[in-house]
């Protein structure tokens, strides 16, 4: 039995006091999707078992290159982590694990984490390594890169810090290792393209013999810019492809949503990346600009709708040997963290949710037909429904709360929090 860190109490007193209102509403979604020939508790039991995993830097408060501003009750290290992903969990029921990020959630025991995190009732997804910062003590440094470095010694160094992240994420009972290289260089002439390019591969490769077994994914990340500004080593979903083809079947694709271009076309690289069974995950959030990390679905949800539309797609279709991971990946610099996530993982099984609305069939026909019109419109029907709730009544059968946020901000925790855990201090810079 997991430990709550909000009252049990609380959330079904809060809870009845929404509960008719919500019975009205399922009844009523039930009956217009039933005209459609949609069994709502089929569709109810398909999203209540889309799983979101939770960054542990997360539940932090972000910054920008010029200033991070944190809010009261700032978690002090990987234990105050857990609990606050432990409420997000409770509270939502979308996010039972945790993504650790090494060396920000060092510890010297990593089974004490694994247990704190058991008794909270927290798995741990896809460990993190990070080798786009200088430690303190670190005998080399990755100011001009790390797994594709000139030197080879400061490519030994990160190939051992990620083989270490192994080590750590076995002893966590993790089964997945995320790489996201910051490589790349600022000026022409700077580093030579094709042969750093070889080396990364050849890194990675080093990293990919150390898994522990076929259990175990090397998820890679691309990014089209930041902080190399004139050339990023693995910039795109092509050179992450090819990197991911090159290291053998454990090493595969990972599409962050914010890491593109404006106006790119992701659903279209995801179902390319699906095509060539590379497909190993997703950080999800939004942008409007670059790399902005807001909340999924805060700006364009329809394409976060269109990019679960091809994973809906692909699942029936029996597209891959193991359904991608799902993670939110997000800065929070102006919102408490705990509600921006619980409202992201939120948005990730509506996005779910209208993707299984979607009349296959009818679809496909329309498409062979060439009828634009309405294989759009059969798209856009399926999103503009309110499925909001079929989401409340998955929380509410799983223990969580029909409003989250409600709940979260009637039971005091962020106070709570504040009193007990050191005030953290603002920068002058800082990314989260």
């Amino acid at each position: 039995m997991a430990e709550p860190l909000i009252d049990p109490a609380l959330v079904e007193a809060h809870n009845r006091q929404a509960g008719e209102a919500l019975a009205q509403d399922y009844e009523a979604l039930s009956r217009s999707l039933s005209r459609r020939g949609i069994d709502s508790e089929a569709i109810l039991a398909r999203i209540s078992a889309l799983e979101i995993a939770v960054p542990s830097w997360g539940v932090g408060t972000g910054g920008t290159r010029f200033a991070r501003f944190p809010g009261p009750g700032e978690p002090a290290d990987i234990f105050d982590k857990l609990d606050d992903c432990a409420v997000i969990q409770q509270l939502g029921r979308a996010t039972p694990r945790v993504s650790l990020h090494f060396p920000w959630d060092e510890v010297a025991d990593m089974a004490a984490v694994r247990a704190r995190g058991e008794a909270l009732g927290l798995g741990f997804d896809a460990v993190n390594s990070n080798t786009f910062q200088d430690q303190p003590g670190q005998a080399l440094s990755y100011k001009f890169g790390s797994l594709s470095h000139a030197d080879a010694a400061v490519r030994a160094q990160a190939v051992a810090h990620n083989i270490d992240c192994i080590r750590k994420g076995q002893a966590l009972g993790a089964r997945a290792l995320t790489i996201w290289l910051a490589d790349g260089s600022n000026f022409a002439g700077q580093s030579h393209l094709a042969r750093a390019f070889e080396r990364y591969i050849a890194s990675v490769a080093e990293i990919e013999a150390a898994l522990p077994d076929d259990s175990w994914l090397l998820l890679l990340e691309y990014k089209n810019f930041e902080p190399a500004f004139y050339a990023t080593v693995v910039q795109d979903w092509g050179s992450c492809l090819l990197a991911a083809q090159a290291v053998g079947p454990r090493a595969r694709c990972l599409v962050d949503l914010g890491h593109h271009a404006p106006s790119t076309n992701i659903e279209m690289i995801v179902a390319r990346l699906i095509a060539a069974g590379k497909l190993g995950g997703f950080h999800l959030n939004d942008s409007r600009f670059g790399d902005d990390d807001l909340d999924a679905g805060s700006v364009d949800p329809f394409r976060l709708f269109l990019v679960f539309n091809e994973l809906v797609d692909a699942e029936q279709r029996h597209a891959w040997d193991e359904a991608p991971a799902l993670m939110l990946d997000q800065s929070h610099n102006v919102t408490d963290p705990i509600e921006s996530l619980m409202l992201s993982a939120d948005a990730a099984r509506r996005a779910h949710a209208q993707a299984l609305l979607v009349d296959r069939e009818q679809l496909s026909h329309y498409q062979a037909q060439n009828d634009v019109a309405m294989a759009a419109e059969t798209l856009r029907g399926a999103f503009r429904t309110d499925v909001t709730p079929l989401l409340a009544e998955a929380r509410r059968r799983a223990g969580g709360a029909i409003d989250p946020v409600g709940a979260y901000r009637l039971s005091g925790y962020r106070k709570a929090a504040a009193a007990r855990r050191p005030q953290s201090t603002g920068s002058g810079g800082g990314i989260v």
